[in-house]
């Protein structure tokens, strides 16, 4: 604990008589030196006991610990995790962020979901100095609050997703080098109003456009929406050849309500309860056919450790991650190595390891990050030889769904189908 922090600390009320041991420092460190005490974690988690995405979020970052800790710790030190539920609030994430750095005293923050959550904690990282990486939350605007002022903001990192910025190019990367082959020569795009969708509507704004795909349809719909009736009525009418969506917390009752009405046009875009391994039985099949963009999945053999990463939180929990375990299990991981090379938990220490750090994990071979002269510095870096998502369309085999990789071409295990009724 340095002493600013310790400052911050003791005006709380909660202080213990555990100063001397952590103002110890660790000055003379080297790498070959213990750390003092264990390393704690704390995840900030969407309902980890019953949402997928904070479930997969705190259960990776265990198995991640776990996996350290039966290799002899990190510098001879364990590895603990605190998990603290968020409720998708900014309030509640506001203060369950307050109750690990101040009251839990961790050395590191993970996790968080929701860009309202995430953007509302910015000003307590930069408080309280102690370094989050994200891994769920999408909205540039904290990356760009690094880049306006990166003294004060340096303690944050985004292991992943690709912003929203990003996850807009990667839907134009897409489009381009597929469209064409899956008869999608024009297309609707639908998103849903929340903060996260925002940079991806505008980076899909002309660039389909201008890749010759007609887009008669660019619709924000409110972000409360359950009946997707009229919104498809005006689809339909368009007589495009797809929905090219951005859904995250109002995916089901569309994808639900496109397969029961087969409407006569395609679905596909960014679409996270699709993301979900186990999707397919909680929505009686109805996403088959439908595409969604991913980080991964058990079986795509992104990295050596892709796999492994699956079936090890598999074999622990009885189920498969979503996309927010992998890069969890990526963040926890390369804090770990950091902190090697560093020879210490102190952030200011570790930042410098993690800015030149080139990590092999389980959703990109290189994991790094954007440097601070960049426009979203600390942000994970996209493209081919970094972060670069797989698109899956949920099919049926042996009557269960399976989510086969349609592109990458190198990864892809089948070609895209279209819908029997359109």
């Amino acid at each position: 604990m340095d002493r600013r922090r310790f400052l911050q600390f003791a005006g709380t009320g909660v202080a213990t008589a555990s100063l001397a041991g952590c103002m110890g420092g660790s000055k003379s460190k080297d790498a070959n030196q213990q750390l003092d005490g264990p390393i704690k974690i704390g995840v900030l988690a969407p309902e980890p006991g019953n949402n997928p995405i904070g479930a997969s979020m705190a259960n990776s970052a265990k198995l991640a610990a776990k996996q350290l800790n039966d290799n002899g710790g990190v510098l001879g030190s364990d590895v603990n995790v605190v998990v603290k539920d968020t409720k998708e609030d900014p309030a509640t994430g506001k203060r369950k962020y307050q109750e690990l750095t101040v009251g839990e005293q961790v050395d590191l923050t993970t996790g968080v979901f929701t860009s309202e959550v995430q953007l509302n904690l910015m000003s307590s990282i930069a408080q309280q100095q102690t370094l989050h990486l994200n891994t769920g939350a999408a909205s540039p605007e904290t990356t760009r609050k690094v880049a306006e002022n990166y003294d004060r903001f340096k303690y944050y990192f985004r292991t992943g997703p690709v912003n929203s910025h990003y996850l807009g190019q990667n839907m134009v990367d897409f489009a381009k080098a597929n469209f064409e082959s899956m008869g999608w020569n024009s297309v609707a795009i639908l998103a849903e109003d929340y903060t996260w969708t925002e940079p991806i509507s505008k980076a899909l704004n002309g660039s389909l456009s201008e890749a010759g795909i007609d887009v008669p349809v660019n619709k924000r719909y409110a972000g409360g929406t359950e009946n997707f009736s009229p919104i498809y009525d005006d689809v339909a009418n368009a007589g495009v050849d797809a929905a090219y969506v951005v859904m995250a917390h109002t995916g089901t009752s569309a994808v639900v309500q496109w397969a029961k009405q087969q409407r006569p046009f395609g679905f596909g875009g960014i679409h996270v309860p699709m993301q979900l391994p186990s999707y397919y039985g909680s929505v009686n099949g109805a996403c088959r056919y439908a595409v969604t963009q991913n980080s991964a999945t058990p079986q795509s053999e992104i990295t050596s450790k892709t796999v492994p990463y699956a079936n090890a939180y598999q074999k622990a929990n009885g189920k498969y991650p979503v996309y927010t375990g992998y890069i969890t299990f990526d963040a926890v991981k390369m804090y770990a190595e950091a902190v090697k090379q560093a020879g210490s938990k102190e952030s200011g220490k570790v930042i410098p390891k993690l800015e030149n750090m080139s990590y092999t994990g389980t959703t990109a071979e290189a994991v790094e990050y954007y440097g601070r002269d960049h426009q979203y510095p600390h942000d994970v870096k996209y493209g081919k030889k970094y972060a670069w998502p797989v698109w899956l369309q949920w099919r049926e085999t042996e009557g269960s769904g399976s989510q086969e990789v349609i592109w990458p071409d190198n990864l892809s295990t089948t070609k895209y189908q279209s819908p029997p009724w359109v």
